[in-house]
């Protein structure tokens, strides 16, 4: 073989040494960093809808507004809500009323019980009086002094003294039992009392769920609420998408999560940002691969089975105070490429 036929067979073969290297060794020996460009930009945006039923009066939103937890975003008529609270509120001032009352009935009633024993006694002591008459009567007419007229007189007031003596007692034992019967209505005044405050209160809340609120900062979506609309609780009329906290979620193979952890920096190129470069750090891989959460799912027991590397999805924090963040919208095609150095590793190097 002449020596420039070796000189060519050599260069080829080592241009086909390198074209191996270059295609089995990342496969082999396994690549620093893991690409994939089945991801998407992705935010934990919230659907918002009434939670009372009324037509909207107000709408005081645009499409593609940009909003503030707690800023107003529609009305709802409210008078008939405005009535209801007017009308609980009515209601508790009553039993309040019938509550004192109660109260009051009774206070009073150790007055009336008092009164009832003021009587007792004062019977009692006229009974004993008419007794110790009745007594000198009897012993005056027993020696011939007195009439016996006069003993069947003081005979008449001590039975007329044990009679009301007696009906005075039975009046103080009403009045004490009458104890019982006040405490169980004033009881009954104050349930119906924390009723009408629990009605009144149910009545404020209803009034206030008449102002639809936004329930984080973001961009107003899907407005679907017109003035005049009817809506229900429940029923979707726009959806807020905080695009401060947008975060990316990149499928990668199974093949590709041999060295990920959560931690490790990842790279991030937006197709609409002509491939401007994102940073953010890998937060948490999902617990199950795509399919297993899917509607129908396949079933390898059934048929001929073909192996398909399944995809796992994984979570991509952005990281802050980058300009580029404000341009993002949900649902934007990323490429997305994972350092797989730990993460010790990668401090190491950036502190250098």
């Amino acid at each position: 073989m002449k020596r420039k036929d070796k000189i060519a067979v050599s260069v080829i073969a080592v241009f086909a040494v390198g074209v191996l290297v270059y295609l089995v060794a990342p496969g082999v020996l396994g690549s620093r960093h893991q690409s994939t460009n089945d991801a998407f930009v992705a935010a934990d945006f919230t659907l918002v809808a009434p939670r009372v039923a009324g037509f909207i009066k107000e709408v005081l939103v645009e499409d593609n507004q940009r909003v503030k937890a707690g800023q107003l975003l529609a009305l709802i008529d409210d008078r008939d809500f405005r009535a209801a609270a007017q009308a609980a509120d009515a209601d508790t001032l009553v039993a309040q009323a019938q509550l004192k009352n109660a109260s009051a009935t009774l206070e009073r009633q150790s007055s009336v019980i008092a009164q009832a024993q003021a009587t007792v006694a004062a019977d009692r002591a006229e009974m004993a009086f008419a007794e110790h008459e009745l007594n000198r009567y009897n012993h005056l007419a027993g020696v011939g002094a007195g009439t016996v007229q006069n003993a069947q007189q003081a005979k008449t007031r001590i039975d007329q003294a044990t009679a009301r003596l007696a009906n005075a007692t039975a009046v103080l034992a009403a009045e004490r039992k009458q104890v019982e019967i006040l405490t169980a209505q004033r009881h009954a005044a104050e349930g119906g009392l924390k009723r009408a405050q629990a009605a009144l209160e149910m009545a404020s809340y209803q009034l206030s769920y008449t102002r639809i609120v936004a329930p984080v900062d973001g961009m107003v979506g899907e407005r679907a609420v017109r003035v005049g609309a009817y809506v229900t609780p429940g029923s979707k009329i726009l959806a807020v998408v905080p695009l401060a906290e947008a975060y990316v979620v990149a499928n990668f193979q199974e093949t590709q999560l041999s060295h990920m952890h959560a931690g490790q920096a990842v790279q991030v190129r937006v197709d609409s940002l002509d491939g401007e470069l994102l940073n953010g750090h890998l937060e948490s891989l999902a617990p199950a691969t795509g399919v297993t959460f899917a509607s129908v799912k396949p079933d390898n027991a059934t048929g001929n089975f073909t192996k398909v590397v399944q995809r796992i999805p994984v979570k991509i924090v952005l990281e802050p105070n980058q300009p580029l963040t404000e341009r993002l919208r949900v649902g934007m095609s990323v490429e997305a490429s994972v350092d797989t150095r730990p993460v010790a590793q990668q401090r190491e190097v950036a502190q250098q």
